[in-house]
């Protein structure tokens, strides 16, 4: 086997990469203090757009799509207090497996005090996808994280839908190593719950935002359900979570909606404007 490439006797190239970061609170703010990387995956230079309590991140994966029999690992540690935004430059795309599984295993862990705004564009599945994506968040008693994501079923823009492949995703949220949130997706392409208003009800794109942390103010989630978005937005203030759902026709609306939810979270949750990414806007 090719180490560099992963590729493998059968002709095939698999891509096998992995990220490690590591955040610190310095006496001037927060900064990397780790940034490994193996393979195709890895973060532009850091960023302070609000000043230096919070590191901003952008992480790149070059190949530019997850292909069957690819693998990629992110652990991300936050140190005491320390305050990191990441997000991506754009849709992660998920091609066709060819009868083979690409997976993506995320490991947060965070330390007392530490905030982590885990904020990635778009996942988008293509038709015959096969994809395995765990995400593991592990916080101290007073850490805090408010996280979003974005799934596509298919390509809406050349009229693909998901009719082959398998999307299998499980996201854990731990507290002091009690489980705050545990979901777990076993999707099949063509599965009639994509259809059934139990499921997807016909939507090709779902999304949420969640935050872990203390109870929002009422009026947050009054003004998060007076939001009049494109799709179907809901929220809910559960003991220890807030969690807020999207289904709706394309990415651009989940977007839309998510991130209006997010603009109205983050100043009550964080105390900080909602300054979005620049990457965002290109």
């Amino acid at each position: 086997m090719d180490l560099a490439s992963g590729a493998s006797a059968g002709g095939f190239d698999n891509w096998q990469a992995r990220l490690d970061l590591a955040y610190a609170r310095t006496a001037q703010g927060t900064v990397p203090i780790r940034r490994v990387h193996q393979g195709p995956l890895r973060v532009q230079k850091h960023l302070y757009p609000e000043g230096t309590d919070v590191c901003q991140h952008i992480i790149v994966h070059p190949p530019g799509g997850i292909a069957g029999g690819d693998s990629l690992q992110i652990d991300v540690a936050l140190g005491n207090a320390a305050h990191a935004l990441i997000t991506s430059p754009g849709a992660a795309k998920w091609y066709r497996g060819f009868g083979r599984s690409a997976q993506q295993t995320l490991s947060v862990h965070l330390d007392q005090g530490a905030i982590l705004e885990w904020l990635p564009q778009e996942t988008i599945l293509f038709n015959g996808a096969e994809v395995a994506i765990s995400n593991r968040f592990e916080l101290a008693a007073d850490a805090r994280l408010l996280t979003m994501e974005v799934v596509c079923l298919g390509r809406r823009a050349c009229a693909e839908l998901f009719l082959e492949g398998i999307w299998r995703q499980k996201t854990e949220i731990r507290r002091d190593g009690k489980l705050l949130w545990h979901e777990q997706i076993v999707l099949p392409g063509s599965s009639p719950l994509l259809d059934s208003p139990i499921g997807l009800g016909g939507d090709p794109v779902a999304g949420n935002l969640i935050w872990a942390g203390p109870a929002l103010p009422q009026e947050i989630t009054d003004a998060c359900r007076r939001l009049e978005v494109e799709g179907r937005l809901a929220v809910t203030q559960l003991p220890h979570l807030w969690v807020a759902r999207y289904l709706g026709p394309g990415s651009e609306a989940a977007h839309t909606a998510l991130r209006a939810v997010w603009a109205l979270v983050r100043p009550a949750a964080l105390g900080r404007t909602a300054m979005a990414p620049r990457i965002w806007a290109t």
